[in-house]
Formats: structure tokens, sequence, C-alpha cells
């Protein structure tokens, strides 16, 4: 599982609002965490001058992470995205914990900035929050469902394989989703012949996501795992994952991203990066080992 948690911090309230779900991944995981704060010199201004690491950090350990049996801090001067990619490195044991917004000195932290650089660039797993004016960093959180999107690939399931390590670490509740539909092409006007094969084509791809589903689900309750639960869907990917993820409280949603690094588009096109963008629940982006 992961061995070291990295958690970027910019001094705000925002930021530290991943501060409840690294406590809980630390403790799942029996993980050292790492807050690093990096102060940018091209931004840093008589206004908002760089802050000073050490006291920083050492108060949101102290406030924060006293539950947490390991914590370092680190504070370094560069440009933040490439120095987080390059503190968790290539290992598939280190996780780097987020929210896609903060402050850093006048600008801000968006999926537009520094997150989506390191989603982008970062060759470790992500666990990425969209913050919420008024939580408290010190409240505890306890996830009890994590949601599995599935497309049919290998690829995807290297999120599979993660949230099965989480579930048995915490009996979790697994709950595997293949959403499912035509090409947006396919929907032409036709005549009564055509539009009579594009359901029959309709109905075999939702017949073929189910079959998939309950092979799946019958392979985890065979090694042990009893709460698995599946859903094939018709619609859109991005926004029906987020609507049945937002129907029940305290829920994680963990998905695969192609192994390559920079500007790649992420697995099941855009789709990724929409439910980072949208969802309400924390998002466990999973790279694949070697990617």
């Amino acid at each position: 599982m992961y061995g070291k948690i990295i958690v970027p911090l910019d001094g705000s309230r925002l930021a530290e609002q991943i501060l409840p779900y690294v406590r809980w991944f630390a403790s799942a995981c029996d993980a050292r965490v790492e807050l690093l704060l990096v102060n940018d010199p091209d931004v840093a201004t008589g206004f908002f001058p760089p802050l000073e690491g050490g006291g920083y950090l050492e108060q949101v350990r102290d406030r924060y992470l006293r539950s947490v049996s390991r914590v370092d801090m680190v504070t370094e001067t560069g440009k933040p995205a490439a120095v987080i990619v390059d503190r968790a490195g290539a290992g598939t044991d280190s996780l780097i914990a987020m929210a896609t917004h903060g402050l850093s000195g006048i600008q801000r932290w968006l999926l537009g900035s520094v997150t989506s650089k390191v989603v982008q660039a970062a060759r470790a797993s992500l666990l990425l929050i969209r913050p919420a004016k008024g939580q408290d960093p010190s409240a505890d959180i306890r996830l009890r469902t994590v949601f599995v999107p599935l497309d049919g690939s290998a690829l995807a399931e290297n999120a599979l394989a993660r949230a099965v390590e989480l579930a048995r670490k915490t009996d979790l509740e697994i709950h595997l989703v293949r959403v499912y539909g035509l090409p947006p092409d396919a929907y032409i006007l036709g005549d009564g012949v055509y539009m009579n094969a594009l359901m029959q084509q309709r109905e075999a791809i939702r017949r073929e996501a189910e079959s998939y589903l309950e092979s799946k689900v019958e392979e985890l309750r065979a090694q042990g795992l009893e709460r698995v639960l599946s859903s094939a869907i018709a619609g859109d990917p991005a926004g029906d994952i987020i609507d049945l993820a937002s129907r029940t409280p305290d829920n994680l949603i963990a998905m695969s991203t192609h192994g390559r690094s920079g500007i790649q588009r992420w697995i099941m096109g855009s789709v990724t990066e929409k439910v980072v963008h949208y969802s309400r629940d924390p998002v466990l982006v999973v790279r694949p080992a070697g990617g």
C-alpha cells in the first residue's frame, strides 16, 4: 500500500482541508506523512512574503496530526508542481494528497495551475479533494464506501487493486460502477431498421457491462470480500459516477489514469479529470505500476 503521504500546503485553510483524509489514510496504511511547503520565488512579494516553513508546518502537525506517529516537515524553494512531483518520485508506494484549490501568495491553486500540473506529471498516485468554505481541518472523517469506475480495461482495474487493499485494512464497502452507452455519433437520424439495430446494439452493450461487473463481484467475493456491490448505468460516465457517489455520505472514488506523464489524456477520455473537478467526494487517482 502507501508508505509515504506527501501533503503540499500553502498556508491556507482551504489547502489544510485535505488533512482529515491524510489522517485516515495514514492510519489505514500505517504511512509516514511528509508536510511540504514550497515557496515560489516568482510570486513572493513584500505583501506576500515566503512562509517560514518550520513554524507553520509545526503548527499544522501539532494541531491536526497528533494521531499520526511519523510526520516529517520539508520546506523548499522552487516551482511548486515540479517540487511536489520530485518529492513523490516514481515509486508506487507514495501518495500525494492535496486540495484542488488553495492560496499560494497572490495566486490561486486551480486545476488549471499547480494541481493539474501535478496530476499530469506525477508518477505517484494522488488523493484529491475539492475544499469548501467553512470545513474544519480538525474534524474526523470516516470513509465507508469506495466507488470504483471500470471500463473493462486492465488499466482501469489498477484502481480496483488499490480499493481492495484499502477494503481489507478498513472494511470499506466496494461499489463497482460501469457506465455504458453508444458513441454520440451513433444517434443520427435513420429509418426504422437502423434504429432497431441501434437498440439491439445498445442492449448487447448493457448485457456485456452487467456480465463484466458480475464476474468482478464474484472474483472479489471469492477472495473473502463480502461487502461488494455493482451498478451498470446507461448515461454520461463522469456525471453518473458523481451522481451515484453523491447519494450516500462518506465515500471515496478510486479511478485509474494512463501511466504516461506530461499532458497525455486520462483513461476513459477526460472522465477522471471531470470527476476530480466536480465531485464533492475525495478522489483517489491511481497510477499503474511502472507508469
